[in-house]
């Protein structure tokens, strides 16, 4: 309960508004209310919407007073409140205990919390002071976080893509039209990079995880390369999705860290970015090597590596050492993926 609220879920009727919409009324938000929706969504805190009535006459009201945009899902219907809490935390794919729930009907809170007692909830006349609570104070605001309303909803507009497709998952990939972007990590992006080594445990190759303060080093030290991957297609972006670390020594390009989030697991771009570690590894006129730790779960990054033409050249208790042998690179990916490199890294 100690961690920062992800999305505030909404009633409507005498919460975000004044009146009942659906016995035609026609009320003009509460700007306290509406100055808390900007709020946190500058934070990169999403808003849903849990309420009684009409789906269609609130989504149209919500159109109309120019706040649909806000929203990453939508439940108005007749069924429990915390039926329509669970189906949004489904929907945006995050755990009940990163929600909040504001309702003006003690009522409809008291079901809430007894269901979902891992949901925080909030009368209506607290909604002007949310932003100044800890749960709704996030430790790092970045360019990402501000976007992150906007990835969700790509990602919804993408899925309902590809649950209409009636041809061959690589015709969809195809069609993605995927740009891969590589850039030398920069202050900005030292918060996402830390949390991705946090969260990160299946497609991660040592499991290592860095701080800020140890990231920001990296980065200003000649001897590494940092890279973040930035994924995106015709829907938008999927953020901030992959990093590596390389310590990079006269004949040697050594990947210490590679992980990617599962999130883009099944778009194939660990591969890709992969392969052009290594071929721009070989075009500096170093080895390409990669550490590994295997566990439980990141067998998967071993299979990467192998499948992008590493071998094991030592194995000690806990680790891997892995090196590619430039005469037995596997031919290059397909080309669903375009790689757009602004690291500077000469190649």
């Amino acid at each position: 309960m100690n961690q920062t609220v992800k999305c505030l879920v909404w009633d409507l009727d005498d919460t975000l508004w004044g009146g009942v919409v659906l016995e035609g009324d026609a009320p003009a938000p509460f700007p306290a209310a509406v100055r808390t929706l900007h709020t946190l969504d500058e934070r990169g805190i999403l808003h849903a919407v849990a309420s009684r009535g009409h789906h269609d006459t609130a989504a149209a009201h919500l159109d109309a007073v120019g706040l649909a945009d806000m929203f990453c899902a939508v439940e108005v219907g007749w069924g429990d409140k915390s039926a329509a809490v669970r189906r949004i935390a489904g929907t945006l794919g995050i755990g009940p205990d990163t929600l909040a729930f504001v309702d003006n009907d003690p009522v409809e809170r008291a079901e809430v919390a007894h269901t979902l007692p891992q949901v925080r909830c909030y009368d209506a006349v607290q909604v002007g002071e949310l932003p100044t609570r800890a749960e709704f104070q996030p430790p790092f605001v970045t360019d990402e976080s501000r976007r992150r309303r906007g990835m969700y909803q790509a990602e919804h507009r993408r899925a309902a893509a590809e649950k209409d497709w009636d041809q061959p998952d690589t015709d969809f990939l195809a069609s993605l039209d995927l740009v891969l972007t590589l850039r030398s990590a920069g202050e900005d992006d030292l918060a996402r990079a830390h949390e991705l080594t946090v969260r990160t445990h299946q497609l991660n190759s040592t499991g290592i995880t860095y701080g800020m303060a140890e990231l920001r080093a990296l980065c200003h030290d000649d001897g590494y390369q940092v890279t973040v991957a930035e994924l995106s297609d015709r829907f938008g972006s999927y953020g901030t999705i992959g990093l590596a670390v390389t310590r990079l020594t006269d004949t040697e390009s050594v990947l210490e860290l590679l992980l990617m989030s599962c999130r883009v697991v099944s778009r194939g771009v660990g591969a890709v970015l992969l392969d052009h570690l290594v071929r721009t590894a070989l075009a500096a006129g170093r080895r390409p090597v990669a550490e590994l730790v295997p566990t439980p779960v990141n067998r998967i990054m071993l299979v990467t590596l192998r499948f992008g033409g590493f071998e094991i050249v030592r194995r000690d208790a806990d680790r891997m050492l892995l090196a590619a042998d430039p005469a037995r690179l596997p031919p290059a990916r397909p080309g669903h993926v375009h790689v757009d490199d602004r690291t500077g890294v000469p190649r």
